[in-house]
């Protein structure tokens, strides 16, 4: 049940019906007001749902005006249900001035978690995924799109891009450019729906594939790429980054550090902090 002078935050199917959650119905169905991105699409969203709730636009063009009021109407004692028009809001979507204002006047945010286009995707990528980035959309002026990934070419994180069909075979294009051909990626289509499709492979092998297939070119897709191969770190200097740490912290958080600054796995870095930490007692006795 929604309690009231709450902001629910509520995340909606990315395509199939079947993924709303049951605790998402029921703060759908008891909300006072339902802040949507568009209010045509989501009165039909409700209606599939059995559920008839007042709905009021929020989106990128009137997002603070309607941050204000709907602040007033928290405030008042009145819930309100935060959507986009499909995954979780704010993650590529309006909301973000509405929470911000929402939370400065001490008003309750509760997040109702459900479907999101970019983990769905990157949970059957087959690629990296316990360290990655999350872009969204990338600038859509290819200049600009391009210093982007210049930027992200070097990053040993797996990063995750949304795309519009119309542009997602020159985003492959500038991708493989930024990064090299070989690097590996993934390209999930159409998430949830009938025609749900990955593609894997190479980038050169997707560019070849989006200019040739026309189905890879219809659909929003989120594009995911191999992060950067990271440069070996030599034991010398680990050994010296540990020395300096491992005389301000204890070696768990040493270690830690250490696997942050050099990229190297912290149970590497945590086994050497001990060795060091042996080496200096030693010494000392």
């Amino acid at each position: 049940m929604a309690q009231m002078g709450v902001l629910y935050v509520v995340a909606t199917p990315i395509g199939n019906m079947g993924d709303i959650s049951a605790r998402a119905r029921e703060i759908l169905a008891a909300v006072s007001v339902v802040a949507a991105e568009d209010t045509r699409h989501s009165s039909q969203f409700l209606r599939g749902l059995g559920l008839e709730r007042p709905l009021l636009s929020l989106h990128e063009h009137n997002e603070r005006a309607r941050a204000t009021e709907l602040v007033q109407r928290l405030r008042a004692g009145e819930s309100v249900a935060l959507i986009s028009d499909a995954g979780t809001p704010l993650v590529s979507d309006p909301g973000y001035q509405l929470l911000r204002a929402a939370l400065a006047a001490g008003i309750v945010v509760s997040p109702i978690p459900g479907a999101c286009a970019a983990i769905a995707a990157l949970s059957a990528a087959g690629l990296p995924s316990d360290r990655f980035c999350f872009e969204g959309f990338l600038p859509a002026r290819a200049a600009a799109r391009r210093r982007r990934l210049t930027e992200l070419a070097s990053d040993p994180r797996t990063f995750v891009i949304y795309e519009a069909p119309h542009r997602i075979a020159a985003s492959l294009v500038d991708i493989a450019a930024a990064c090299g051909g070989a690097r590996h990626a993934c390209i999930a289509r159409e998430l949830t729906k009938k025609f749900e499709s990955f593609y894997r492979g190479s980038l050169d092998e997707l560019v070849a594939r989006a200019q040739s297939d026309e189905d890879l070119r219809r659909g929003e897709s989120v594009i995911i790429v191999e992060g950067a191969e990271a440069e070996p770190v030599s034991a010398g200097r680990l050994d010296e980054t540990l020395a300096v740490l491992l005389r301000f912290l204890p070696p768990s958080m040493a270690a830690e550090a250490a696997a942050e600054l050099s990229g190297v796995r912290k149970n590497e870095a945590y086994a050497r902090a001990l060795e060091l930490g042996k080496a200096k007692r030693g010494d000392s006795a």
